[in-house]
């Protein structure tokens, strides 16, 4: 079937669709789709991360260190990177922030390619040992699922944004087989706004995509949880103080991670990257075993009650318990390390396995150190490397209700939901108090390109410098003398003429009310020319410029009109405030309207 007749059958379709069935009802059929394709995605990189894992280490002796971690990591970074650069040709790095960038200036639509690239990216780089996640590469492919569905299927902007929020909901689902979680995570950290037309799609999608979990993957919970030690109130003192410390760990992750990728950031050539990064963490997971992947093994042990001994397997340090303690700090010393010098090498992965390994690791650390000072009630370390996962997640996303209803459902533990929300606000409050932007959103926010739960903020956000200029005014030339200036002002109705060089620069302003008094006397057409009557130009926009810098700039100024030029300087147009003001009435009713 050529592709001629595959888009005829694709339009009598929609015209089908259109006169039969409604916009809201077909929404929630691609929603339900959208879920069972993110589950069946969350599926597949599930068993290639666990496939590479079982084929590289599964006969690794447990009691002394492998010279292999330092070369599986390596080898995974260089294969993805000849994926990205030679397969994908685009970078698909930061999933989460990729949708939240989709989401704020792309009017909901991912590249097709997202659809698989990231899912075989991650595989490859997580089963080699990269320190980092599956769950926000599976996040990015869920999105792109929803957002390429809604293309297809000519869905308008706000629908594809719905979608682009039922493949993350079905993304986090799926792979997590929590279906709250996945709900949350999509209203707390993708911020989109909860009304009733979204929440049916988005529950449809959340639970259809568990429900396909439960069945490909099992009903029991992600790791293996049983309460031994009820909680009691004599213990929320030491929730709260776990929530502030992990509040400061999350703060530690996050800053180190933007620091890092400040610094990669300064090398172009790839294999520089690959040489610097891929050392690190070759090192690092010699040194450090349970750095290697996305160390849920390291969690199912500790909130288990295995002995903790247990992650000194294949390192240096087999056999000597003593120095446990002391182990678990550098792990979490050196764990955001790991996980950003993975990414910045040129593997793909996410932050979500990083927090919550990182958060069990600081509970069990934390209650570790608070019974071995018997200074008040002893604490459980299973109950406390739960709480610590609920912490970081909360800490690192700012979503505390995601963190919450995350480790409920990933353990079973919904009888630690009070401690669960204690060390969460904690962890946040904390957070907050230093960071106003999540690890995914600050890279947007430096930029001005983020959407956020504040409504004039978001619009001015989605409104586009490009999407409201006027470019019907005439231009003219310095030297142009009056005469000639009066014969261009008879052919338009414009009052306004930017000024421009031979390069096409803006060198100034003229505007009608300035020449009216003298237009019409002949005598002196050839005594004034436009460098004489023109103003200067009170402010310059970038046609890149985020929408709040250009009303600031209107502010500013006072003018109801400002002159836009793009990067390299060239007069493009005008943009008005009566231009502005439609613009963001129209786009506030479309993101408001329910």
């Amino acid at each position: 079937m050529d592709k001629a007749k595959e888009n005829g059958m694709l339009e009598r379709f929609i015209a089908w669709r259109e006169k039969h069935i409604s916009q809201n009802q077909f929404v929630l059929i691609l929603s339900l789709i959208v879920g069972v394709l993110s589950a069946l995605a969350a599926f597949a990189l599930k068993h290639l991360i666990h496939f590479i894992q079982h084929l590289l280490t599964g006969d690794f002796d447990a009691q002394t260190f492998n010279w292999l971690y330092l070369v599986y990591p390596v080898i995974g970074i260089f294969v993805t990177g000849l994926f990205i650069r030679r397969v994908v040709r685009d970078d698909i790095s930061h999933g989460v922030t990729k949708v939240l960038y989709a989401i704020s200036c792309r009017k909901g639509k991912i590249r097709r390619h997202n659809t698989w690239s990231s899912l075989i990216a991650s595989g490859i780089t997580i089963g080699f040992g990269g320190s980092v996640g599956a769950e926000s590469p599976i996040v990015m492919t869920g999105s792109a699922i929803g957002s390429n569905l809604g293309r297809l299927f000519k869905m308008e902007k706000k629908v594809m944004m719905l979608l682009i929020g039922c493949g993350a909901a079905g993304a986090v689902s799926g792979i997590f087989k929590a279906p709250i979680a996945g709900l949350v995570f999509t209203l707390e950290v993708l911020m989109l706004d909860l009304t009733m037309s979204s929440l049916l799609p988005l529950l449809i999608s959340s639970v259809t995509a568990a429900t396909l979990s439960y069945i490909l993957m099992g009903t029991e919970a992600m790791f293996e949880f049983h309460m031994e030690d009820a909680f009691d109130l004599a213990r929320v003192p030491y929730v709260i103080l776990l929530g502030v410390v992990c509040g400061l760990v999350s703060l530690y992750f996050t800053h180190v991670t933007t620091a890092i990728e400040k610094q990669f950031k300064k090398l172009s050539n790839p294999y520089y990257k690959l040489l610097i990064g891929g050392g690190i963490l070759s090192v690092l997971i010699f040194l450090f075993p349970p750095l290697y992947g996305e160390g849920y093994e390291t969690i199912n042990q500790l909130i288990n009650g295995t002995s903790e001994n247990i992650i000194l397997d294949n390192s240096l340090f087999y056999g000597h318990a003593k120095y446990i303690l002391v182990y678990m700090f550098f792990i979490i010393l050196f764990k955001a390390f790991a996980s950003t010098v993975t990414n910045c090498a040129g593997g793909c992965g996410g932050i979500f396995a990083p927090s919550l390994f990182l958060g069990c690791i600081s509970g069990y650390l934390f209650a570790s150190i608070c019974n071995m000072t018997s200074w008040g009630v002893p604490v459980s370390d299973k109950n406390f490397a739960l709480f610590g996962m609920a912490a970081l997640m909360s800490g690192v996303f700012h979503a505390p209700l995601t963190g919450v209803f995350l480790i409920a459902e990933l353990t079973g533990g919904y009888a630690l939901f009070l401690p669960l929300m204690i060390v969460s606000v904690c962890s946040y409050l904390t957070v907050k108090i230093f960071d106003s932007n999540n690890i995914y959103a600050i890279r947007l926010a430096q930029r001005g390109e983020l959407i956020t739960h504040h409504k004039d903020q978001a619009v001015l956000t989605i409104l586009k410098v490009a999407d409201v200029i006027e470019r019907d005014f005439m231009k003219i030339s310095p030297d142009m003398d009056l005469g000639a200036l009066t014969s261009v002002v008879a052919k338009t109705r414009r009052n306004i003429f930017p000024v421009v060089d031979a390069g096409n620069r803006l060198v100034g302003i003229l505007y009608l009310d300035d020449i009216r008094h003298i237009m019409f006397r002949q005598e002196l057409y050839h005594r004034y020319n436009v460098a004489v009557l023109m103003r200067k130009v009170p402010e310059r926009l970038c046609i890149t410029e985020p929408m709040e810098a250009v009303m600031r700039k209107f502010e500013d100024t006072g003018a109801w009109n400002l002159p836009v030029e793009d990067i390299s300087g060239e007069y493009i147009g005008f943009i008005s405030k009566s231009a502005i003001f439609t613009a963001y009435r129209k786009t506030l009713l479309e993101f408001t309207s329910d």
